[in-house]
């Protein structure tokens, strides 16, 4: 795949931190242990571009099961930028992709762009800020998720994305730097959460539960894990007014906004139970 002395290549785990770090730069905050876990997910997923073997483009295009897929890490050098060498990774995603119900959380500002490429908004997801601290609900029924069975912990997670993905949740809810606690009613998992330590403060992600007030007691167990002085993010799907609620009852405030968007159908998941998005960059 050449164009003069261009090459797109598929990247090994190293090369992934590249991806990652230009990610911080760009302001995304990723999680401090983020490549290993998306490396786990897809490890032919993710693709780089070298000029004269200089890494100049990224993206993550991984594949989930036989019928889906996620684009993310798309990321040109600054002084590249308008070249051509954006599109052709990108194509080269696509093309990794192909066949594949697609779908990402792009930049707002880049909707048109994506939808010449078939993408179609489903509804936005915001990024709220604020800071970690505080108590947790008595009497909640929190645990580590690390005491249950992980069958549990991946049963209760399937609805909630349109693929199975199973390993990268394994990797995910036990990463380090990291709390990842689960909310029990009637003897049974009714919501889980994960706070990972981020470039900057934490974020909170994902945060699933069976109704509101199973998703404050998750939040404020989680957020309690973080100094007060610490930045905690919490990325709401909009169409959720109980998140957005949630969010700004606890004195976040509205940092960005992402779209996200898919290819073929708008997948079925319980966007009314899911009140923090896993990861913008590979869903």
């Amino acid at each position: 795949m050449r164009n003069k002395n261009y090459t797109i290549k598929t990247m090994d785990r190293e090369e992934i931190d590249i991806a990652i770090e230009w990610a911080a730069k760009e302001g995304w905050n990723p999680g401090l242990h983020d490549a290993d876990c998306y490396y786990t997910a897809d490890p032919t997923g993710f693709l780089i571009g070298l000029l004269d073997e200089e890494p100049i483009a990224t993206i993550s295009a991984i594949k989930y099961g036989e019928s889906f897929g996620f684009l993310g890490l798309y990321i040109v050098k600054s002084e590249y930028r308008g070249k051509g060498y954006g599109i052709q990774i990108w194509n080269a995603g696509l093309k990794y992709l192909e066949g594949r119900n697609i779908g990402l959380d792009g930049v707002v500002a880049q909707q048109d762009n994506y939808k010449k490429s078939g993408f179609k908004l489903a509804y936005s997801n915001i990024r709220y800020e604020g800071h970690g601290g505080g108590n947790p609900t008595e009497n909640a029924e929190i645990v580590k998720l690390s005491t249950l069975p992980f069958e549990t912990i991946d049963s209760y997670d399937q609805p909630f994305f349109p693929a199975n993905r199973s390993h990268f949740i394994k990797c995910w809810t036990s990463q380090p730097d990291s709390h990842a606690l689960g909310i029990m009613q009637s003897g049974k998992l009714a919501g889980y959460g994960v706070i990972r330590a981020c470039h900057t403060g934490y974020k909170i992600g994902p945060l699933f539960a069976d109704n509101l007030a199973l998703a404050e007691s998750l939040f404020l167990a989680l957020k309690s894990t973080a100094k007060p002085s610490e930045p905690v993010y919490l990325d709401t799907p909009k169409v959720n007014q109980a998140a957005l609620s949630l969010a700004e009852r606890h004195n976040m405030k509205v940092s960005f906004e992402t779209a996200r968007m898919y290819t073929g159908e708008i997948p079925k998941i319980p966007l009314n139970r899911l009140f923090s998005v896993t990861s913008f960059e590979i869903g």
